[in-house]
């Protein structure tokens, strides 16, 4: 018994040895990196593989065993993991070597499908320049023959890479990427409306390499932001942009349509974008999370929405001295100034101890009717709160019980502290200051 494993061993270990693969390479500026992490990009989601380290000159190897089958995959290095992170295409029969630079990115040094992509990606990007090149030109004559050359070239090499790919994965992001191409030369306003019209015409959101990479959403952001209308209201345009994306992506997958407008309601979000990232939630995002029983999403949404400049804010109850008595007061019920800021901080928090004391002479330098600050402590327990309280005078001073638990600080959707907002004299959010200096201003404007 014990021969017969050990010969099945031995005719498959010769097998799994050479089955392996690997992705190695180089990251630059040596010793600013520590450790690459391997994840397997899925439509929705990433799944871990492995990590390992890298070594004091950059170099890191990882090694693909047969467990690891041909796909997208994902190498982050740094956090946030969402930012820092780039793609690569494993097809299960090749290695990998690659050299990542944190100026100026990924290059692949070998890897048929990867190398495929880059000089797509890098022929194309050339055509467009010197596409750009002849319309941005402003000579009064301009050599029309010339741009059908281009434009001829272009075509050329889209039909070139596509025989090159065929049977490939790399084939699916080039034949997605095919840009239009005027059959020939044709003035500026049909060009860029042309390249609006066709934006997504070879674009299969149904196609699922290209759900398990960062093109789809590369590509609806790339329409979002790039195809305005230069009249000046850019919230508009990114409005008109989003609808008529939405029109392209009606036959997808409804998981696949909650993902995309997450990455885009997102981007707005961190661009401050309120009103788009709004209409993004109301049109689109609500009800898909609803259909698609996203609780979280939903809720974070809500959030986002009650929580928007022009807005109520969320009401709570705070104590306010008043004829020489101390009386429990709801924020909506205050009548005491023409302007609020509610600071939420925490007394281990090292940046609070430095700004809310700043805060205090701040607001000492205005009249009192001019602005009132409420601090909400956010707190384990209350005693180290409770002695700094006595600093700051001119506040009024409530209690966080539960520190990120506490149902104040939910309600305004605070994860890091100090976080400002500024109300106005009916209690409607009229500023989100990221910090104490952009504070200042919204009130030295």
């Amino acid at each position: 018994m014990k021969l017969k494993y050990f010969l099945i061993l031995f005719l498959v270990a010769p097998f799994i040895f050479y089955g392996q693969h690997s992705i190695k390479g180089t990251f630059t500026p040596a010793g600013n990196f520590e450790l690459a992490l391997l994840y397997k990009v899925e439509p929705t989601h990433s799944n871990y593989v492995t990590n390992t380290p890298i070594a004091a000159d950059g170099s890191f190897e990882i090694t693909l065993d047969s467990t690891i089958t041909k796909g997208m995959y994902r190498i982050t290095y740094a956090v946030p993991q969402e930012e820092y992170n780039f793609d690569v295409i494993y097809n299960g029969e090749e290695d990998i070597e690659l050299d990542f630079n944190s100026e100026t990115g990924v290059k692949f040094l070998s890897s048929r499908e990867n190398k495929l992509l880059e000089s797509y990606t890098n022929s194309m990007l050339m055509i467009t320049n010197s596409i750009s090149n002849y319309y941005g030109d402003t000579s009064e004559t301009k050599d029309t023959l010339a741009l059908a050359a281009i434009f001829k070239t272009q075509r050329e090499t889209q039909q070139g890479f596509e025989e090159a790919s065929k049977g490939t994965i790399v084939s699916n992001f080039i034949k997605a990427n095919k840009p239009y191409i005027p059959k020939h030369a044709v003035d500026v306003q049909t060009y860029i409306q042309g390249l609006k019209d066709n934006y997504f015409n070879y674009v299969d959101f149904n196609n699922g390499t290209l759900q398990r990479s960062k093109f789809l959403t590369e590509r609806m952001l790339n329409y979002v932001f790039g195809m305005s209308s230069n009249n000046g209201n850019e919230i508009e345009d990114y409005k008109r942009n989003i609808e008529v994306f939405n029109s392209k992506i009606k036959d997808a997958a409804d998981v696949i349509k909650k993902s995309l407008y997450t990455d885009l309601w997102e981007q707005m979000v961190d661009l401050k974008m309120e009103p788009v990232a709004n209409f993004i939630a109301e049109k689109y995002l609500m009800d898909l999370s609803v259909k698609l029983n996203d609780q979280l999403l939903l809720q974070a949404l809500i959030l986002y929405q009650d929580t928007s400049i022009g807005n109520p804010a969320p009401d709570f109850s705070t104590e306010v001295k008043e004829k020489e008595k101390t009386v429990l007061k709801h924020l909506s019920e205050l009548n005491i100034a023409e302007h609020y800021i509610i600071a939420f901080w925490s007394s281990g928090c090292s940046h609070c101890l430095d700004e809310i004391p700043q805060l205090h002479e701040f607001s000492k330098a205005l009249e009192n009717e001019k602005l009132k600050v409420i601090a909400i402590g956010l707190e384990d327990e209350p005693d180290g709160w409770k002695s700094l309280t006595y600093d700051f005078p001119n506040f009024l001073h409530v209690y966080g019980e539960g520190k990120w638990d506490n149902k104040i600080g939910n309600s305004y959707g605070v994860t890091a502290t100090p976080t400002y907002f500024i109300l106005d004299k009916d209690k409607k959010i009229a500023a989100k200051p990221e910090d104490l200096e952009a504070l200042k201003q919204f009130f030295e404007k």
